[in-house]
């Protein structure tokens, strides 16, 4: 038999075949390799796609001021969103929306018109906004609970509270202060959802609870709060100033009663001033003038350099080195008392008792007082001020540090130094929060640092003279009938960096605008309060002083606030 020749009709069938083959062998082992070798893979990738996480946020903890009323607490509301893939017509669904949302129809449509499964209409809308959409049953458009933040006393201590943002994260304040304690933990929600994002119901589902976060109890007084922050309002029109902050200190703790500030503003609803959010009276810093003498005088006498009734020939005015010093009403060269120099505010007899006391000793009892470092107290971005060191200090600059120039304090600063003399000449660290409340209801305190600044006869001393100020000297406006008073009001020129003054060597100088300021005690025996009264440039004239423009905010909140807290009158 001869070979069989291969025609060409077998060689195509041949290859076809062959083609086949390897087709089905190349099928056969992709089929292998998907269903057998990388399965689970492909089943948890295809899983992934499908699956959709969700964060659950945790209700943030109330805080409630110090009776328990709530100052800001967490409620639910509701959050809209859309699926677009399931809107027929955006145009349509737009318009609808457009007047219960307050958006502008086009931006409404081009969120709808996006190519996606997911996008937010309207966030954290109260009950009454959400169930005015729901009425509308539009396709495409899905509703979900979400905590939201209020505060309902509205701008009552805003600038102490602060505020959140849209994710409930804390801002500023002592939201943001104690962000971990309030804000708790968020949980999960896992489901499983079609290629047009409509859940499937018996897909994978998976949650995990968000855990509320803590409360927390505040020193704040929430009547005393609101008289301070009306009282810092009517001191603001009377003076025209540019801002009045005023800080209630009890001082047996060093409790924050209330800290005000006016202008002020409602974190419900925050606006877009910046300037307004900031607690001034912890964040900014000014020079304290005349009432720091307080601690001139006082080192001098813890040191036994003068006594309250040494006498001291002061005349209006002293030349340090290079410059010359003021006091406020020109007068003859006359005898006084330390007592005197108190009351009447001099700042040649304070310069004279600095002369005999020296800058170190005068450098170590302002650092005493806590000027120049921070308080400590539970609020963010507070400022530590400014004291320089003694030996950086210039032939002249210990002169006006003893009247209170080339010092920079915070009023809360202030503040507290006069409630340490009130306090029998002990500092103790202020704070704002009493007490982070658990789960189960149990209040975790604070531990709060001191140091012992004057011996309690000083203290005692120095109160006295402070009396002399209200009942004969420059603060006649702070009496409260029924109680002793003392204090001291302050005047101060502000530094301003962008002016130029002529012969300036540098940069800034004082211009016309001051820092007018009361702080004071009461009672006098027995004290109970420290409450200091600042106003940031006042522009009415003859209010432009501390002893009118501050003096008779501080009787009124002294008023109240000895009323509040039940403080018998004096018994004479």
């Amino acid at each position: 038999m001869g070979r069989k020749r291969w025609r060409p009709q077998h060689i195509r069938l041949f290859f076809v075949g062959a083609v086949f083959l390897v087709a089905w062998i190349a099928i056969g082992a992709k089929l292998v390799l998907v269903q057998g070798v990388q399965a689970q893979t492909l089943e948890n990738q295809a899983l992934d796609q499908r699956l959709r996480s969700v964060t659950l946020e945790a209700d943030r903890g109330t805080i409630f001021d110090r009776d328990g009323r709530e100052l800001a607490l967490t409620i639910e509301a509701t959050t809209v969103y859309a699926n677009p893939r399931e809107i027929s017509d955006p145009a349509l669904t737009a318009a609808s929306l457009s007047g219960l949302l307050g958006r502008a129809v086009g931006e409404l449509q081009a969120q709808l018109e996006k190519d996606t499964s997911f996008v937010y209409v309207a966030r954290k809308l109260l009950r009454d906004d959400a169930d005015a959409i729901r009425q509308l049953d539009l396709d495409g458009i899905h509703f979900v609970a979400e905590p939201k933040r209020v505060y309902p006393s509205g701008d009552l201590a805003a600038q102490v509270l602060g505020f959140v943002g849209t994710d409930n994260g804390g801002l500023e304040g002592i939201e943001q202060f104690y962000e971990d304690v309030l804000a708790g933990e968020p949980g999960q929600l896992i489901f499983e959802r079609s290629g047009r994002g409509r859940v499937i119901p018996q897909g994978e589902y998976e949650v995990s609870e968000a855990v509320r976060g803590q409360d927390l109890a505040l020193t704040i007084d929430g009547e005393l709060q609101f008289l301070a922050q009306q009282e810092a309002l009517v001191t603001l029109e009377e003076t025209g100033a540019k801002a009045v902050h005023i800080v209630v200190l009890d001082v047996t703790t060093f409790d924050v009663l209330a800290m005000a500030s006016a202008p002020s503003f409602d974190p419900n609803d925050i606006g877009s001033d910046p300037d307004l959010f900031r607690n001034r009276a912890v964040t900014d810093t000014f020079e304290p003038g005349s009432t720091q003498k307080l601690i001139t005088i006082a080192a001098a006498i813890e040191e036994g350099v003068v006594t309250p009734d040494r006498v001291l020939e002061v005349p209006d005015r002293i030349q340090v080195f290079d410059r010359e010093y003021f006091d406020f009403s020109e007068h003859e060269t006359r005898p006084m008392t330390v007592a005197d120099i108190v009351a009447r505010s001099s700042n040649v007899g304070t310069i004279l008792i600095w002369q005999e006391l020296g800058d170190p000793l005068l450098y170590r009892y302002l650092q005493g007082f806590g000027l120049g470092t921070y308080t400590g107290i539970d609020f963010p971005g507070e400022a530590p001020g400014l004291v320089r060191p003694a030996e950086e200090w210039c032939d002249s600059c210990g002169a006006s540090t003893a009247i209170g120039y080339r010092v920079a304090v915070t009023p809360l600063q202030m503040t507290s130094v006069f409630a340490t003399v009130a306090n029998d000449g002990v500092w103790m660290q202020p704070q704002m929060v009493e007490s982070i409340i658990e789960a189960d209801g149990e209040a975790v305190g604070f531990d709060q640092q001191r140091q012992r600044v004057l011996s309690v006869e000083t203290a005692r001393v120095m109160r006295n003279m402070l009396t002399g100020v209200v009942e004969g000297g420059t603060g006649l406006l702070a009496q409260v009938p029924g109680y002793t008073i003392g204090g001291k009001t302050g005047t101060t020129e502000k530094f301003e960096a962008d002016l130029v003054c002529p012969g300036a060597g540098s940069p800034g100088c004082y211009g016309d605008d001051v820092v007018a300021s009361f702080i004071g005690i009461a009672p006098i025996d027995n004290p109970r309060l420290a409450i200091g009264v600042f106003v940031d440039s006042p522009s009415v004239e003859r209010r432009r002083s501390g002893g009118v423009a501050a003096a008779p905010a501080f009787s009124r909140v002294m008023r109240f606030a000895l009323h509040q807290l039940g403080v018998p009158p004096d018994a004479n």
